[in-house]
């Protein structure tokens, strides 16, 4: 194909954009919508809890046991299914941790 054919052939493309651009900018000043479905916005997700770590409830732990609470400690851990923190399912850490903070 010649360079002249190409050159056509975007001249004849840019026109009928033009003639689109029109059709669209009167539709829209006489207030008719054109056919196409509205946007919607899509909701943000709600914010996440961060998730409770093994360090975050170790530490509440330690300073439990600290002041004198072993014991209670360990009665938390059985509670949850485990003798020592490590064998505590992750799932089960924001809630030991609220408990462990009521200690």
């Amino acid at each position: 194909m010649s360079k002249i054919k190409l050159l056509m052939d975007v001249v004849e493309d840019v026109r009928s954009l033009a003639d689109s651009l029109q059709l669209l900018a009167e539709a829209m000043t006489k207030g008719d919508a054109p056919d196409t479905e509205p946007v919607q916005k899509a909701t943000p997700p709600p914010p996440k809890e961060p998730a409770v770590t093994l360090e975050q409830v170790r530490a509440v732990l330690a300073d439990k046991s600290h002041d004198g609470k072993t014991e209670a400690v360990r009665e938390l851990l059985q509670k949850y299914g485990a003798p020592k923190l490590s064998a505590v399912d992750p799932k089960h850490y924001p809630a030991l941790l609220k408990d462990a903070e009521v200690l």
